[in-house]
């Protein structure tokens, strides 16, 4: 009678145990790549997502060392424009910073947030990786290799 009441008291311990050692959320950056422009002088669009860490943060800037310039941009309907039929056009607007939430997600997709590179190193072509820097508002500073792919290829997986 003893043997199995140990039994649950060991299991609920373990639990608890599990809860507590919950893992600490840590700031990265996954899935990037760059749709890469066959105009040379024609702007590149790179997108991925930013997962939070533990505090919340402002993502404030994306560069590469081998795009000449690079700006966050955010791609939204315009309502005020259009065929006088109810049918918008989406314009895009520069952005400075975007909030990322301590624990949360945020993704830049086609047809939204996005990053616009201009003239990158020729050598860049797909399926070769171009590098990326993500600044923070803490400080910090996160370099990937975004996957490349061109104009009509389908996004990577």
């Amino acid at each position: 009678m003893l043997r199995p009441l140990l039994g649950l008291v060991a299991a609920g311990l373990a639990l608890t145990t599990a809860g507590c050692a919950q893992e600490e959320a840590q700031l990265q950056v996954t899935d990037a790549w760059v749709r890469i422009s066959p105009v040379a002088s024609n702007p590149s669009a790179g997108y991925f997502t930013v997962k939070g860490g533990e505090k919340a943060v402002q993502l404030i800037g994306v560069s590469s060392p081998v795009a000449i310039r690079t700006e966050m941009h955010e791609t939204m309907a315009d309502h005020g424009s259009g065929d006088g039929n109810g049918h918008g056009m989406t314009m895009m607007k520069p952005v400075t910073s975007v909030p990322v939430p301590a624990r949360g997600s945020v993704e830049f997709a086609p047809g939204g947030r996005h990053a616009m590179f201009w003239n990158i190193n020729p050598g860049i072509v797909p399926p070769r990786t171009m590098p990326l820097v993500f600044t923070f508002s803490d400080g910090t500073q996160i370099e990937v290799a975004a996957r490349t792919v061109a104009v009509g290829a389908p996004a990577p997986k």
